[in-house]
């Protein structure tokens, strides 16, 4: 069978080189905006995984409910107040965007350009079309810059959809470890494989796994592969007890995976660990087990340094 053509666009668009450029100057002047912690709140780490699909249906759901109300005869003024509504809302839900955007790999922000641009275009039609409603005599064609509007948003969608979907933007890059490793302990090597303050990748399962043993003694393992895009952990940088991701920077503390700090939305599978006749052994620390995961204020209660990481790192 034949690939459909939709999706042969979309795989010539993520290999098209063309707007890199581009690309690179936006993702810098995205990067520098002084959002300070407001940006892992538009990342949506508070929430878990990230804000912007969140936002989006305020417009969309606006704009489509005013497309709906443009039917029924003598409800223009109704149809205008939603054609407002959603172009308030596009601004905050495009900034959500952006933020995420600037911290993809290539093939995915060469389709979320795309995909803003639609948008963009989205939003200039329906504050065209809002213009023509408020002016007397234009409905019709606010109802028509209304209807290519949606359009447009029906584009951006299915490019937003591509992007979550076939490219896994903004998924759990983490999530199937707990469906990898088996049950029970797993040795890893000699205590002396370790060097103190260094991160050292191990693999349990075909499952890569960071290990970091403590100046003190203490020996943490997380799940090796970043839960935002799958970046190598065991490259990146270990300080106060954390380890911040070479990619897109990324911070997760050791005790127990907890995601200190965005773009990751969600925290890394954390391992129990032990030394067993000179030798290391991890065990999947798992929620069904009754073990400690990090959630919720108890986790930002450790974060602000109340953990507890030499208590669950080691035991002999």
């Amino acid at each position: 069978m034949r690939q459909n053509r939709v999706l042969s666009l979309l795989d010539r668009l993520e290999r098209a080189s063309r707007a890199d450029p581009a690309i690179d100057a936006l993702r810098s002047a995205v990067r520098s905006l002084p959002l300070g912690r407001g940006r892992d709140v538009l990342h949506g780490r508070w929430l878990g995984h990230p804000l912007h699909p969140l936002m989006v249906q305020v417009p969309v759901g606006s704009w489509l409910s005013a497309a709906v109300l443009d039917t029924v005869p003598g409800r223009s003024r109704e149809a205008a107040l939603l054609v407002g509504v959603g172009l308030a809302a596009a601004a905050p839900a495009a900034l959500a965007g952006a933020v995420d955007w600037a911290e993809l790999h290539r093939e995915q922000a060469r389709v979320g350009l795309v995909h803003a641009v639609a948008n963009g275009a989205a939003v200039g039609l329906y504050a065209t079309s809002l213009a023509c409603r408020l002016r007397g005599g234009r409905t019709g064609a606010g109802r028509v810059y209304g209807l290519l509007g949606l359009t447009a948003v029906g584009l951006g969608g299915m490019l937003g959809g591509h992007l979550a979907y076939r490219q896994a933007s903004g998924a759990n890059h983490a999530e199937e470890v707990a469906h990898v490793v088996r049950e029970g302990w797993h040795r890893v090597g000699a205590v002396a494989g370790f060097p103190a303050g260094q991160p050292v990748r191990r693999v349990v399962d075909d499952v890569p796994v960071l290990v970091v043993r403590e100046s003190g003694g203490a020996i943490h393992a997380l799940a090796e592969r970043c839960s935002h895009l799958a970046g190598p952990l065991s490259e990146g940088t270990v300080a106060d007890g954390c380890v911040r991701c070479p990619w897109h920077g990324s911070v997760f503390r050791l005790s127990d995976g907890w995601n200190v700090r965005g773009p990751a939305t969600a925290p890394q599978p954390a391992f129990d660990t032990r030394v067993l006749d000179g030798h290391v052994e991890v065990r999947l620390r798992r929620a069904d087990r009754g073990e400690r995961v990090p959630n919720g204020r108890e986790a930002e209660r450790q974060r602000a340094g109340t953990g507890t990481g030499a208590a669950h790192g080691h035991s002999s």
